[in-house]
């Protein structure tokens, strides 16, 4: 089993502190392996096998518990009356009011608590409200490019660029490196896990009435990664399509898409007049694997496919995440934290005089003193444009310091 240390490091130094750890994230991002990892971790450190209570909701044995009084009464009787236990629970979200039971115990001091669910609404404002302060959200992505080539034999690990033409093509599900490189073998294990989350953790969980209508949302925001669009944008094409549909029926299904994780939306920031836009967003779909399953491996779309490599990385690396808007100009990305920003902007090359000015333009502009860097594919001795730095896209992904 290959360990994700950063999940793991995080897991780790959160132990027997007095917080529920909840781990979010698709389905199939490997969110259960990490839970696996940590009980591994934690009988190499002594704990008894007896002291570990680990769950999964979507096994039949547990069909029958449906509500926080059983699960609450499940699990007493599995501790066993024991002073101390980790008690870890997959997909919690299946127990109706399931908070209710897990705050019960967290609050009697039994058990060092650590859950995952497949749908953001496991934290819902209730939820977050009852938890407040007690808990500490881990958000769980598809493998880095580092961690994607952990999983991978020392030869091929060399092959970086090579490597990252596979990470792009075939995504990087943490079950994708272990299986057979070939487009007819991915896409078929990618389509049953579209095919799976969509039905699961969309469709079923929200009763969806228009399945049809839903998939070719989907593909839709696939299709158009990286540009703006809004709702009534994607209404008047699928109206076009013959799918006539209200921007109210879109915009419902875009959350349902972002609470399964399988969207991410990013808003557009007004640099000047520093405040968030509520029009034109962007998403950015959480696997390329899955939008070439989608869309066909036909590696279109160069330029918005690193654009969502790069924005997903900086999700990962903990940064707030926006759009830059100056004027008439963007900035790809603006990533924040409480002590730092950094505005960035994503090419596949700037070798071309005209492209390298139109990419560097707006950053130019920003008359901040922020740092500004420019990603590309380019192998290149020029280290950075008048104070922009021009870093390889690859070398950002593999330097977690960048």
């Amino acid at each position: 089993m290959v360990k994700r240390n950063l999940y793991l490091r995080k897991l780790l130094s959160l132990k027997d502190q007095p917080l529920i750890k909840v781990l979010t994230g698709m389905r199939r991002v490997g969110k259960s392996t990490l839970l696996d990892l940590l009980e591994e971790s934690l009988k190499q450190d002594g704990v008894a096998a007896n002291q570990i209570i680990h769950l999964n909701f979507e096994w039949m044995r547990f069909d029958e518990i449906k509500d926080y009084r059983q699960l609450y009464t499940f699990l007493q009787e599995q501790m066993h009356g024991q002073s101390h236990v980790y008690l870890m629970l997959d997909e919690i979200q299946l127990v109706d009011h399931w908070e209710r039971a897990i705050n019960s115990i967290f609050v009697e001091g039994m058990a060092d608590i650590y859950l995952t669910g497949s749908n953001a609404k496991l934290l819902s404002s209730e939820i977050a409200t009852l938890l407040s302060g007690r808990y500490a959200l881990i958000e769980v992505y598809p493998l880095s490019f580092r961690e994607y080539l952990d999983f991978l034999p020392e030869a091929e690990r060399q092959q970086t660029d090579m490597a990252f033409q596979r990470y792009l093509q075939f995504g990087s599900l943490p079950v994708i490196p272990g299986i057979p490189q070939h487009i007819d073998t991915v896409q078929m294990v990618l389509s049953g896990i579209y095919n799976t989350v969509l039905m699961k953790d969309v469709i079923q969980r929200n009763a969806v009435r228009d399945p049809a209508l839903l998939e070719h949302i989907v593909r839709f925001l696939a299709d158009n990664v990286g540009n703006p669009v809004s709702t009534s944008k994607i209404s008047g094409y699928l109206t076009s399509k013959g799918r006539k549909t209200s921007a109210l029926t879109v915009d419902n299904y875009l959350k349902m898409l972002e609470n399964a994780f399988i969207f991410y939306r990013a808003s557009r920031y007004d640099i000047k007049g520093k405040l968030y836009l509520k029009t034109m967003e962007k998403y950015y779909i959480v696997d390329t694997g899955l939008r070439n399953a989608l869309l066909g491996f036909h590696g279109g779309d160069y330029g918005h496919v690193l654009e969502n490599i790069v924005y997903l990385e900086l999700l990962r690396r903990g940064y707030e995440v926006g759009v830059g808007k100056l004027g008439t100009l963007e900035v790809d990305f603006i990533a924040s934290k409480p002590d730092q920003k950094i505005y960035y902007q994503v090419s596949a090359s700037i070798l071309d005089e005209k492209t390298r000015e139109r990419e560097l333009e707006p950053l130019r502009k920003i008359r901040d003193q922020y740092e500004k860097v420019i990603l590309t594919m380019d192998r290149t001795y020029i280290k950075d444009f008048d104070g922009i730095r021009n870093i390889n896209i690859v070398d950002f992904l593999l330097d977690d310091a960048q």
